[in-house]
């Protein structure tokens, strides 16, 4: 039976640079004989975390319930039944941009914090799934992975929610040009994370 690879696009702009490299890599996936859907963050509903804490009273390690009724829990629901991820988001000042970063802090739902304990331990919903995470920014890349704060956030991403990461790709330089070319070697990099991917996911 194949493999479900799921991969979410952080970016604005569809066609752009993260877009394309994440369908290379769900296209190479797929050529591996794993099933693949995609979903734009931007057209989903997804409301700002009202920092309730009410997701978080809930025992168990099952994800807990969220007050706000928006896209979040059907994307969710979509990831629990995957065997892996395929997320991309840009640098926006010098870390994810806002529509992920609305994204990630809806994750909190993945931490038992009942009132009275002083911090949150992690819940263990999801384990044995991998990631794929890809980046990009106007720096350099070698300068982007040490002075953004954009692979570190993905990375937080998948651990959060039990996902490996198997490869990273951080593609710098891209604000040279109004609409940026990516080169052969890049784009075979995101299909060789694909390929990976879904070896990995067994």
């Amino acid at each position: 039976m194949g493999k479900k690879i799921l991969g979410i696009v952080g970016s604005y702009r569809k066609d752009g640079v993260i877009d394309t490299l994440v369908s290379a890599a769900l296209d190479s996936a797929r050529e591996q004989g794993a099933e693949t859907e995609k979903i734009y963050l931007i057209d989903r509903h997804i409301e700002f975390c009202a920092n309730c804490r009410s997701c978080t009273q809930q025992a168990g390690e099952a994800p807990g319930r969220c007050v706000i009724d928006d896209d979040m829990a059907d994307i969710l629901s979509r990831y629990a039944q995957a065997d892996g991820l395929i997320f991309g988001a840009p640098v926006n000042f010098f870390n994810v941009n806002a529509v992920t970063r609305t994204f990630m802090e809806r994750l909190v739902c993945f931490s038992y914090w009942p009132w009275g304990q002083p911090s949150p331990k992690p819940r263990k919903a999801f384990r044995g799934k991998y990631a794929v995470l890809i980046t990009s920014s106007a720096m350099p890349s070698i300068m982007g992975r040490v002075f953004t704060g954009a692979m570190r956030a993905l990375k937080m991403i998948a651990k959060v929610l039990g996902a490996k990461p198997v490869a990273s790709i951080f593609v710098g330089l891209i604000a040279q040009n109004q609409q940026p070319e990516l080169s052969e070697k890049t784009i075979a990099k995101a299909r060789a994370a694909g390929r990976k991917l879904v070896q990995s996911c067994g």
